[in-house]
């Protein structure tokens, strides 16, 4: 994937995880994906294993929980790590940059939004 793709588009990206307590949060992701797709907004949903196991899922198997459960129709990509060495490389520009300077995720579900004009 390429941030590129989504150029003159407003992202969210959300680390995901299937068994955590936040994953009610699919439901609403839907619901404001759905409003606001046509105008240029885009969800992009990372699976992620970092906290706690939540995501043991393979990507298949994720994809179809999110699919019957929730209704998911915006972009999930592979399972990724969002934390150490393995650090995907999407999320480590996401954690150490000039806007928002170095940090770590803390958890499932945290959203980054990246402006239409950044891209």
């Amino acid at each position: 994937m390429k941030l590129s793709d989504y150029k003159g588009k407003v992202i969210l990206i959300v680390n995901v995880a299937s068994k955590c307590g936040f994953t009610k949060q699919y439901a609403e992701l839907e619901q404001i994906y759905k409003q606001y797709k046509d105008q240029g907004f885009e969800i992009l949903g990372f699976p992620c294993n970092d906290f706690g196991g939540q995501e043991p899922g393979t990507n298949e198997e994720i994809a179809e929980f999110c699919s019957l459960n929730f209704g998911v129709t915006f972009p999930m990509f592979d399972k990724v790590k969002v934390l150490g060495d393995d650090k995907d490389s999407l999320f480590e520009l996401l954690t150490n940059n000039s806007v928002t300077g170095k940090s770590n995720i803390k958890w499932n579900f945290e959203k980054f939004i990246i402006d239409k004009e950044e891209m």
